[in-house]
């Protein structure tokens, strides 16, 4: 006797709309956003924007981690260029947090989010605990994944408005 294991198709309708996982992908994404608000305010107050802050602090990185040489390479390449990347950062920062507090082309932005904030996992690696910012970064690539604008977000005042948006931009 033969039997075929195979798996439901998903309705790809009744996954959008379950309220409790939007919502959860919603108290994520606002989680994450006020992470970037809270940290750009924090390095601001530290004075790492600063051109002199932020060379010292990649500095501090590339001689205490565990980041692979040619990771190091681009370390030094940014504390080369602070006067031009600390601002960078902290633009980077801001806009990210702020863009994910009110979910606006939270796609785009936590895809960015994800990149940045692994980008700066690798730059930690041997200096901070592993998971401090990999669970973030994972968050962020889930937020990316999802639809965590569609819900507290303007990204749905925007879906409901221009339906024929592209799926990666809201």
């Amino acid at each position: 006797m033969t039997t075929l294991a195979t798996s439901p198709r998903i309705d790809t309708t009744t996954v959008r709309n379950q309220p409790r996982a939007a919502n959860g992908l919603a108290l994520v994404r606002v989680t994450i956003g006020a992470m970037f608000v809270s940290v750009f305010f924090e390095n601001l107050g530290k004075g790492l924007y600063t051109a002199a802050g932020y060379a010292g602090l990649i500095g501090y990185y590339i001689q205490h981690d565990h980041a692979p040489a040619i990771w190091k390479t681009v370390m030094g390449l940014a504390a080369s260029h602070a006067a031009m990347a600390a601002p960078m950062q902290g633009v980077t920062e801001i806009s990210l947090g702020i863009l994910l507090l009110i979910g606006l082309f939270t796609r785009p932005a936590a895809t960015v989010a994800f990149l940045f904030l692994g980008s700066l996992w690798i730059s930690e690696w041997g200096t901070a605990w592993i998971w401090e910012l990999l669970v973030p970064v994972m968050a962020s690539l889930g937020l990316a994944i999802g639809s965590a604008g569609r819900k507290w977000g303007v990204d749905a005042w925007l879906a409901q408005r221009w339906p024929s948006a592209p799926w990666w931009l809201v």
